[in-house]
């Protein structure tokens, strides 16, 4: 058995998120889709991190298996070529076969662009924001994220029982003349995490709100409404060890 290891950008605009589901468009079900054509059999593409709807991708992995030995310059060319203008296959190779594209990745990376000037080019790749704000207010905020905490404030959807621990290896802004944007890196995510713990870091800019508001979030069960809209957040890299 062959397992080949993907490196995918996407633009997430027109898409239901990365994960498969049932009446709706998405990332994987529409690579899926091409692989199967081009390998005649059934595929099952893993991915490293589940992106929401309308989410982007520069550098999403994914993972499948064949006993097929494939050419595979020639094969992700026809990818490519099958899939539609905004998913690419960006970098390929074959790993061993126990390699796990969610389950072995040590860290992921997610990467939150704002623009503070009108640019038709950025509008769904970014989030407009007319409101700049003092980086090194914001990386304060941000350094009470760092280590290892119950994130259950900071996601829009917990099932019972799951683990809500993360922690939080990098979490940081910095600005330009016309952007902003917010680097974080973990060993994993909840659902909205990184839309939710932006948002919530701009909520207590603006407000001036202590240090300490970021801690009880932390500590306590809060509800959270302070997500940022999707069109500016990016799962930028997987790291693995």
């Amino acid at each position: 058995m062959q397992n080949y290891k993907l490196t995918i950008r996407y633009q997430g605009t027109k898409y239901h998120g990365w994960q498969i589901q049932q009446n709706a468009v998405t990332v994987q079900e529409t690579i899926k889709k091409a692989l199967e054509l081009l390998l005649k059999e059934e595929v099952n593409l893993i991915g490293a991190g589940r992106t929401d709807a309308g989410v982007h991708a520069m550098g999403q992995v994914a993972n499948f298996k064949t006993n097929q030995s494939l050419d595979l310059f020639r094969f992700i060319y026809s990818l490519n070529s099958l899939l539609p203008e905004d998913i690419s296959i960006a970098h390929y190779e074959q790993v061993p076969e126990s390699f796990h594209s969610r389950y072995d990745a040590a860290s992921r990376e997610y990467r939150y662009y704002f623009y503070h000037k009108k640019n038709p080019f950025l509008h769904e790749l970014a989030f407009y924001s007319y409101h700049r704000y003092d980086v090194q207010v914001l990386n304060k905020y941000a350094r009470r994220f760092l280590g290892t905490h119950d994130f259950f404030s900071f996601s829009k959807e917990l099932p019972e029982n799951e683990n809500a621990s993360c922690t939080i290896k990098k979490a940081a802004w910095r600005c330009t003349k016309e952007m902003t944007v917010f680097t974080i890196v973990a060993d994993r995510y909840l659902h909205g995490m990184v839309r939710l713990i932006t948002g919530s870091i701009l909520h207590a800019a603006k407000n001036n709100l202590p240090v300490n508001w970021i801690d009880e979030m932390l500590t306590t069960k809060q509800e959270n409404r302070f997500a940022v809209p999707p069109c500016g957040l990016y799962l930028y890299n997987v790291k693995y060890d």
